[in-house]
Protein backbone atom coordinates (compact mmCIF):
# COMPACT_ATOMS: atom_id res chain seq x y z
CA UNK A 1 0.00 0.00 0.00
CA UNK A 2 1.47 3.76 -0.84
CA UNK A 3 0.73 6.37 0.17
CA UNK A 4 0.60 9.86 -1.93
CA UNK A 5 0.40 13.60 -1.17
CA UNK A 6 -0.55 14.46 -4.51
CA UNK A 7 0.43 14.45 -8.05
CA UNK A 8 3.90 13.37 -8.78
CA UNK A 9 5.82 15.96 -10.78
CA UNK A 10 7.35 14.35 -14.10
CA UNK A 11 10.93 14.23 -13.13
CA UNK A 12 13.55 16.60 -14.76
CA UNK A 13 15.34 15.69 -18.45
CA UNK A 14 18.81 15.73 -18.03
CA UNK A 15 20.50 15.34 -21.24
CA UNK A 16 23.20 12.48 -21.19
CA UNK A 17 25.07 14.63 -24.08
CA UNK A 18 25.63 18.28 -25.29
CA UNK A 19 24.19 19.01 -28.25
CA UNK A 20 25.47 19.00 -31.55
CA UNK A 21 26.53 21.96 -32.74
CA UNK A 22 25.24 23.93 -35.57
CA UNK A 23 25.22 26.99 -37.78
CA UNK A 24 28.47 28.68 -37.98
CA UNK A 25 30.01 26.59 -34.95
CA UNK A 26 28.89 22.99 -36.50
CA UNK A 27 30.81 24.19 -40.11
CA UNK A 28 33.78 25.49 -38.56
CA UNK A 29 34.21 22.18 -36.49
CA UNK A 30 33.84 19.99 -39.85
CA UNK A 31 36.67 22.07 -41.40
CA UNK A 32 38.64 21.66 -38.20
CA UNK A 33 38.30 17.86 -38.54
CA UNK A 34 38.83 17.69 -42.04
CA UNK A 35 42.06 19.59 -42.11
CA UNK A 36 43.05 17.52 -39.28
CA UNK A 37 42.57 14.12 -41.45
CA UNK A 38 44.33 15.72 -44.55
CA UNK A 39 46.97 16.45 -42.55
CA UNK A 40 47.47 13.29 -41.10
CA UNK A 41 47.93 11.98 -45.13
CA UNK A 42 51.44 12.67 -45.63
CA UNK A 43 52.84 10.84 -42.60
CA UNK A 44 50.50 7.64 -42.67
CA UNK A 45 51.50 7.42 -46.62
CA UNK A 46 55.11 7.85 -45.96
CA UNK A 47 54.86 5.58 -43.00
CA UNK A 48 53.21 3.00 -45.08
CA UNK A 49 54.84 3.20 -47.95
CA UNK A 50 58.50 2.06 -45.46
CA UNK A 51 56.46 -0.84 -44.11
CA UNK A 52 55.33 -2.20 -47.67
CA UNK A 53 59.21 -2.15 -48.05
CA UNK A 54 59.44 1.35 -50.07
CA UNK A 55 62.40 3.37 -48.96
CA UNK A 56 61.02 6.54 -50.49
CA UNK A 57 62.90 9.66 -48.86
CA UNK A 58 65.59 7.32 -47.27
CA UNK A 59 69.26 7.87 -48.12
CA UNK A 60 71.57 4.83 -49.35
CA UNK A 61 73.71 5.78 -46.34
CA UNK A 62 71.32 6.23 -43.95
CA UNK A 63 71.18 4.06 -40.85
CA UNK A 64 67.13 3.68 -41.26
CA UNK A 65 68.26 0.91 -44.24
CA UNK A 66 69.81 -1.19 -41.38
CA UNK A 67 67.58 -0.99 -38.58
CA UNK A 68 65.32 -4.12 -39.69
CA UNK A 69 63.28 -5.58 -37.75
CA UNK A 70 63.06 -2.43 -34.66
CA UNK A 71 62.50 -0.12 -37.77
CA UNK A 72 59.28 -1.99 -39.19
CA UNK A 73 58.30 -2.21 -35.47
CA UNK A 74 58.86 2.10 -34.71
CA UNK A 75 56.47 2.16 -37.84
CA UNK A 76 53.59 0.33 -36.99
CA UNK A 77 53.81 1.68 -33.79
CA UNK A 78 53.80 5.73 -35.10
CA UNK A 79 50.53 4.58 -37.98
CA UNK A 80 49.01 3.49 -34.72
CA UNK A 81 49.52 6.79 -33.08
CA UNK A 82 48.83 8.74 -35.68
CA UNK A 83 45.39 6.71 -36.38
CA UNK A 84 44.64 7.79 -33.14
CA UNK A 85 44.80 11.22 -33.94
CA UNK A 86 42.44 10.41 -37.13
CA UNK A 87 39.87 8.75 -34.27
CA UNK A 88 40.42 11.95 -31.73
CA UNK A 89 39.08 14.33 -34.41
CA UNK A 90 35.78 12.44 -35.00
CA UNK A 91 35.59 12.29 -31.04
CA UNK A 92 35.35 15.78 -30.76
CA UNK A 93 33.21 16.28 -33.39
CA UNK A 94 30.23 13.67 -33.23
CA UNK A 95 27.62 13.90 -30.56
CA UNK A 96 28.59 10.21 -29.39
CA UNK A 97 32.18 11.77 -28.32
CA UNK A 98 30.20 13.54 -25.05
CA UNK A 99 29.59 10.23 -24.17
CA UNK A 100 33.60 9.26 -23.68
CA UNK A 101 34.83 8.90 -20.30
CA UNK A 102 36.96 11.82 -19.60
CA UNK A 103 40.59 9.87 -18.68
CA UNK A 104 39.83 8.06 -21.96
CA UNK A 105 40.05 11.38 -23.71
CA UNK A 106 42.28 13.52 -21.69
CA UNK A 107 44.62 11.19 -21.04
CA UNK A 108 45.74 10.57 -25.30
CA UNK A 109 44.81 14.26 -25.63
CA UNK A 110 47.40 15.06 -23.26
CA UNK A 111 49.74 12.63 -24.95
CA UNK A 112 49.35 14.31 -28.12
CA UNK A 113 49.68 17.65 -27.31
CA UNK A 114 53.11 16.89 -25.14
CA UNK A 115 54.33 15.02 -28.75
CA UNK A 116 53.23 17.88 -31.11
CA UNK A 117 54.23 20.76 -29.33
CA UNK A 118 58.00 20.77 -29.21
CA UNK A 119 57.64 20.73 -33.28
CA UNK A 120 55.28 23.74 -33.35
CA UNK A 121 57.64 25.50 -30.99
CA UNK A 122 60.97 24.67 -32.13
CA UNK A 123 60.39 23.25 -36.30
CA UNK A 124 59.67 27.16 -37.13
CA UNK A 125 63.05 28.45 -35.75
CA UNK A 126 65.07 25.52 -36.82
CA UNK A 127 63.46 26.41 -40.07
CA UNK A 128 64.61 30.01 -39.80
CA UNK A 129 67.43 29.54 -38.61
CA UNK A 130 68.25 27.40 -41.64
CA UNK A 131 66.38 30.24 -44.19
CA UNK A 132 68.76 32.73 -41.95
CA UNK A 133 71.87 30.68 -42.84
CA UNK A 134 71.67 28.71 -46.20
CA UNK A 135 69.14 31.66 -48.06
CA UNK A 136 66.67 28.77 -48.21
CA UNK A 137 63.97 26.92 -46.25
CA UNK A 138 66.01 24.52 -43.44
CA UNK A 139 64.35 21.15 -42.43
CA UNK A 140 64.22 19.90 -39.23
CA UNK A 141 66.66 17.05 -39.28
CA UNK A 142 70.04 16.20 -40.79
CA UNK A 143 70.94 17.75 -44.59
CA UNK A 144 70.71 16.04 -47.64
CA UNK A 145 74.20 13.97 -47.35
CA UNK A 146 74.00 10.22 -48.72
CA UNK A 147 74.10 9.21 -45.00
CA UNK A 148 71.99 11.36 -43.99
CA UNK A 149 68.95 9.72 -41.52
CA UNK A 150 66.31 11.08 -44.00
CA UNK A 151 66.29 13.43 -46.72
CA UNK A 152 65.24 16.80 -45.89
CA UNK A 153 61.85 16.79 -48.21
CA UNK A 154 60.82 14.68 -45.25
CA UNK A 155 61.60 16.24 -42.50
CA UNK A 156 59.72 19.49 -43.88
CA UNK A 157 56.75 17.79 -44.98
CA UNK A 158 56.20 15.25 -42.36
CA UNK A 159 56.90 18.34 -39.74
CA UNK A 160 54.55 20.88 -41.57
CA UNK A 161 51.61 17.77 -41.34
CA UNK A 162 52.38 17.75 -37.36
CA UNK A 163 52.12 21.02 -37.14
CA UNK A 164 48.69 21.12 -38.96
CA UNK A 165 47.89 18.39 -37.10
CA UNK A 166 48.28 20.33 -33.82
CA UNK A 167 47.35 23.36 -34.43
CA UNK A 168 43.99 21.79 -36.11
CA UNK A 169 43.12 19.13 -33.71
CA UNK A 170 44.13 21.50 -30.50
CA UNK A 171 41.26 23.77 -31.50
CA UNK A 172 39.05 20.52 -31.88
CA UNK A 173 39.82 20.06 -28.30
CA UNK A 174 39.82 23.89 -26.60
CA UNK A 175 35.97 23.93 -28.05
CA UNK A 176 35.03 20.50 -26.26
CA UNK A 177 36.61 20.84 -23.70
CA UNK A 178 35.10 24.55 -23.22
CA UNK A 179 31.50 22.77 -23.78
CA UNK A 180 31.98 19.95 -21.27
CA UNK A 181 34.50 21.17 -18.93
CA UNK A 182 35.02 24.86 -18.95
CA UNK A 183 33.22 25.28 -15.42
CA UNK A 184 36.43 23.42 -14.10
CA UNK A 185 38.41 26.36 -15.00
CA UNK A 186 37.23 29.50 -14.71
CA UNK A 187 37.85 31.77 -12.25
CA UNK A 188 41.33 33.51 -11.47
CA UNK A 189 43.69 31.82 -9.24
CA UNK A 190 42.87 34.50 -5.93
CA UNK A 191 38.95 32.61 -6.25
CA UNK A 192 40.40 28.90 -5.49
CA UNK A 193 39.25 27.91 -2.07
CA UNK A 194 41.74 25.82 0.25
CA UNK A 195 40.46 22.88 -0.03
CA UNK A 196 41.31 19.84 1.74
CA UNK A 197 44.38 18.76 -0.88
CA UNK A 198 46.17 21.56 -0.78
CA UNK A 199 49.01 20.78 1.67
CA UNK A 200 48.98 17.44 -0.98
CA UNK A 201 49.44 20.22 -4.17
CA UNK A 202 51.83 22.47 -2.31
CA UNK A 203 54.16 19.21 -2.08
CA UNK A 204 53.44 17.24 -4.99
CA UNK A 205 54.31 20.96 -6.91
CA UNK A 206 57.10 21.30 -4.85
CA UNK A 207 58.71 18.02 -6.03
CA UNK A 208 57.70 18.77 -9.53
CA UNK A 209 59.92 21.94 -9.43
CA UNK A 210 62.80 20.35 -8.08
CA UNK A 211 62.33 17.29 -10.33
CA UNK A 212 62.03 19.75 -13.00
CA UNK A 213 65.81 21.29 -12.69
CA UNK A 214 67.35 18.06 -13.62
CA UNK A 215 66.34 18.19 -17.45
CA UNK A 216 66.37 21.92 -17.46
CA UNK A 217 69.85 21.78 -16.27
CA UNK A 218 71.07 19.24 -19.04
CA UNK A 219 69.05 20.31 -21.65
CA UNK A 220 70.63 23.69 -21.22
CA UNK A 221 74.02 22.14 -21.07
CA UNK A 222 73.28 20.35 -24.43
CA UNK A 223 71.76 23.37 -25.98
CA UNK A 224 74.82 25.85 -25.17
CA UNK A 225 76.72 22.99 -27.31
CA UNK A 226 78.37 20.55 -24.56
CA UNK A 227 78.09 16.79 -25.45
CA UNK A 228 78.94 15.93 -22.19
CA UNK A 229 76.98 13.04 -20.70
CA UNK A 230 75.60 11.81 -24.51
CA UNK A 231 76.42 8.89 -26.70
CA UNK A 232 78.72 8.67 -29.34
CA UNK A 233 75.48 8.99 -32.04
CA UNK A 234 74.18 12.21 -30.88
CA UNK A 235 77.21 13.56 -29.84
CA UNK A 236 78.20 13.08 -33.73
CA UNK A 237 74.43 14.90 -34.65
CA UNK A 238 74.77 18.04 -32.26
CA UNK A 239 74.25 20.44 -34.60
CA UNK A 240 72.59 23.92 -34.54
CA UNK A 241 68.73 21.91 -34.39
CA UNK A 242 69.69 19.55 -32.31
CA UNK A 243 70.76 22.23 -30.19
CA UNK A 244 67.21 24.27 -30.65
CA UNK A 245 65.32 21.13 -29.71
CA UNK A 246 67.29 21.28 -26.20
CA UNK A 247 66.65 24.65 -26.06
CA UNK A 248 62.99 23.72 -26.53
CA UNK A 249 62.70 21.11 -23.73
CA UNK A 250 64.71 23.60 -21.17
CA UNK A 251 61.41 25.89 -22.24
CA UNK A 252 58.68 23.02 -21.41
CA UNK A 253 60.76 22.25 -17.78
CA UNK A 254 60.36 25.87 -16.58
CA UNK A 255 56.59 25.76 -17.81
CA UNK A 256 56.23 22.59 -16.13
CA UNK A 257 57.61 24.05 -12.61
CA UNK A 258 55.90 27.52 -12.81
CA UNK A 259 52.59 26.55 -13.71
CA UNK A 260 52.69 23.92 -10.87
CA UNK A 261 54.17 26.02 -8.06
CA UNK A 262 51.39 28.98 -9.15
CA UNK A 263 48.70 26.77 -8.95
CA UNK A 264 49.89 25.39 -5.91
CA UNK A 265 50.85 28.42 -4.06
CA UNK A 266 48.10 30.43 -5.62
CA UNK A 267 50.49 33.25 -6.67
CA UNK A 268 48.70 36.29 -8.79
CA UNK A 269 45.53 36.29 -7.41
CA UNK A 270 44.01 38.03 -10.81
CA UNK A 271 46.14 35.65 -12.60
CA UNK A 272 43.09 33.29 -15.13
CA UNK A 273 43.44 30.35 -13.92
CA UNK A 274 43.39 28.55 -17.08
CA UNK A 275 46.80 30.08 -17.77
CA UNK A 276 48.58 27.93 -15.20
CA UNK A 277 46.85 25.04 -15.97
CA UNK A 278 47.62 25.01 -19.70
CA UNK A 279 51.37 25.75 -18.81
CA UNK A 280 51.42 22.69 -16.76
CA UNK A 281 49.51 21.01 -18.89
CA UNK A 282 51.41 21.24 -22.23
CA UNK A 283 54.78 21.40 -20.27
CA UNK A 284 54.25 18.43 -18.30
CA UNK A 285 53.45 16.85 -21.67
CA UNK A 286 56.12 17.50 -23.54
CA UNK A 287 58.80 16.10 -21.05
CA UNK A 288 56.93 13.10 -20.16
CA UNK A 289 56.10 11.65 -23.73
CA UNK A 290 59.76 12.57 -25.63
CA UNK A 291 61.18 11.06 -22.76
CA UNK A 292 58.87 8.33 -22.77
CA UNK A 293 59.53 8.10 -26.72
CA UNK A 294 63.34 8.46 -26.39
CA UNK A 295 63.57 5.44 -23.58
CA UNK A 296 61.14 3.45 -26.17
CA UNK A 297 63.35 3.68 -29.07
CA UNK A 298 66.21 2.70 -27.47
CA UNK A 299 65.08 -0.37 -25.52
CA UNK A 300 65.84 -2.69 -28.47
CA UNK A 301 70.15 -1.38 -28.78
CA UNK A 302 72.75 -3.39 -27.74
CA UNK A 303 75.39 -2.66 -25.66
CA UNK A 304 78.10 -2.03 -28.87
CA UNK A 305 76.00 0.44 -30.82
CA UNK A 306 77.07 4.19 -30.34
CA UNK A 307 72.93 4.93 -30.07
CA UNK A 308 73.03 3.32 -26.69
CA UNK A 309 71.90 6.52 -24.08
CA UNK A 310 74.30 6.48 -21.61
CA UNK A 311 73.51 6.77 -17.63
CA UNK A 312 72.99 10.56 -17.78
CA UNK A 313 70.71 10.18 -20.99
CA UNK A 314 68.64 7.46 -19.15
CA UNK A 315 68.27 9.47 -15.95
CA UNK A 316 67.14 12.76 -18.02
CA UNK A 317 64.26 11.16 -19.80
CA UNK A 318 63.29 8.88 -16.69
CA UNK A 319 62.87 11.97 -14.93
CA UNK A 320 60.95 13.79 -17.09
CA UNK A 321 58.46 10.68 -17.29
CA UNK A 322 58.21 11.34 -13.29
CA UNK A 323 57.58 14.68 -13.97
CA UNK A 324 54.69 13.99 -16.15
CA UNK A 325 53.44 11.22 -14.00
CA UNK A 326 53.12 13.81 -11.29
CA UNK A 327 51.58 16.15 -13.14
CA UNK A 328 48.68 13.69 -14.93
CA UNK A 329 47.89 12.30 -11.16
CA UNK A 330 47.88 15.85 -9.46
CA UNK A 331 45.79 17.19 -12.15
CA UNK A 332 43.24 14.48 -12.02
CA UNK A 333 42.56 14.80 -7.97
CA UNK A 334 42.40 19.00 -8.91
CA UNK A 335 39.80 18.53 -11.27
CA UNK A 336 37.88 16.00 -9.25
CA UNK A 337 37.46 17.96 -6.41
CA UNK A 338 36.74 21.00 -8.25
CA UNK A 339 34.08 19.27 -9.72
CA UNK A 340 33.16 17.74 -6.24
CA UNK A 341 33.12 21.19 -5.02
CA UNK A 342 30.59 22.29 -7.62
CA UNK A 343 28.20 19.99 -7.50
CA UNK A 344 28.26 19.93 -3.38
Amino acid sequence: MSIQSGPQAPAPHIPTELPAPRGAAGTARTVLRVTTLAACVPYLSLKIAWIAGSRIGIPEGSALRQDGNSLMALNLLTVLMDAAVIVLAFLLTRPWGQRVPAWLLALPMWCATGLIAPILVVFPVQSLAAALRDGAGGSGGSGGSPDALLAPWVWSVVYSGFIVQGLALGTLFVLYARERWGHLWRGRLGTLPPGPTRSARRLTAGAVAVLSLLPAAVHLLWASGSTAGLNPARAAAMDLDARLNDAGYVLFAVLTAAGALTLAHGRGRRVPLLLPLAATWIGAGALACWGGWMTLTTLTVTAADPKLPTPLMSLTYAVQMIVGMLVAVAGAHFFAEREAARCA
